[in-house]
């Protein structure tokens, strides 16, 4: 595993122990990161705040770091997971522009007094409905900007309702993996 663009490209990523952490895939994060620079208008990576719900690795919120983010905040219960998170920030020399929380993702609470957010992954572990559940979390707890952008990875054979507060605005297959692509409601 390793970033795959940006001032940090081809560098490696610790990659998790066991199987309880599904990494994005580079070739999935690569194409995602594509669609967001050149396929939807009025997303600029450059100085975005950027949460990664169900952070795993930090794969997705470090790409985004890679490619001119200014701060990112991960959000992962699994204290081997935060570990590794750490260890990968601290590798890239981005420690001091992330936090780091232990948190259920499902459950954020309110955003304030913090700003807000331009950019929100979230991975959660697939099939258990925890997507639905944290993109509620994030339109409940006022946790996104203007037009924030929020980006689902789940797994095809989960059908979701809408999200009151989120429009779809793309959505693309790779394999099992389908990531949906939403905007907030303005």
């Amino acid at each position: 595993m390793r970033i795959v663009g940006g001032k940090f490209k081809g560098h490696s990523l610790a990659p998790p122990r066991g199987s309880a952490t599904r990494p994005t895939s580079d070739r999935v994060r690569e194409s995602v990161f594509n669609i967001l620079t050149h396929g939807i208008a009025g997303l600029a990576l450059e100085g975005a705040r950027v949460m990664d719900l169900f952070a795993g690795t930090g794969a997705m919120g470090l790409e985004a770091m890679s490619r001119g983010a200014r701060f990112c905040q991960f959000v992962d219960e699994s204290a081997e997971a935060r570990g590794v998170i750490r260890r990968n920030a601290d590798a890239l020399g981005v420690i001091g522009q992330v936090k780091i929380w232990r948190r259920d993702a499902t459950a954020l609470g309110p955003c304030a007094p913090q700003p807000g957010f331009d950019l929100i992954f979230a991975d959660p572990p697939y099939g258990k409905g925890l997507g639905e559940k944290a993109l509620s979390a994030l339109v409940s707890g006022a946790w996104l900007n203007p037009n924030a952008i929020v980006v689902l990875e789940e797994t095809g054979k989960v059908a979701l309702g809408g999200t009151p507060g989120l429009i779809l605005i793309d959505e693309r297959d790779y394999g099992d993996t389908v990531i949906r692509f939403y905007r907030q409601e303005s």
